[in-house]
């Protein structure tokens, strides 16, 4: 599957894993290497969302359309697959080849920390 990224910042992180490291710390840049490894192999968003590690789920309310993928403790990747007309059906998500990655956030409790915006 192909992967874009959100904004400038989150692209830079993500295309220089060594600055990520030195600014986020060596696990949690492991771990999101490693989803995203995941994310790529994956033919399309469905096959990821069936046998993705990390409990790949779909958000709600200001986060509807996206995914949360586990990566440490309270910390998700957040996904957004590009579909047409944002189209979640099962049969959209089968065709859809392209993700958005919008960042690493915490959205548990009362306000999101954002760990890569």
């Amino acid at each position: 599957m192909e992967i874009e990224f959100d904004n400038l910042k989150v692209s830079k992180l993500f295309s220089n894993l060594s600055l990520m490291e030195r600014e986020k710390g060596k696990e949690i840049t492991r771990k999101i290497k490693l989803r995203c490894d995941q994310i790529h192999a994956a033919e399309t968003f469905d096959i990821y969302l069936k046998n993705a590690p990390g409990k790949c789920h779909p958000l709600k309310g200001n986060r509807k359309g996206q995914f949360g993928v586990s990566i440490d403790r309270n910390k998700r990747l957040v996904i957004m697959p590009i579909v047409e007309n944002g189209d979640m059906s099962e049969q959209s998500l089968k065709k859809c080849k392209k993700i958005i990655i919008k960042g690493v956030i915490d959205y548990h409790g009362d306000k999101e920390t954002i760990y890569i915006p």
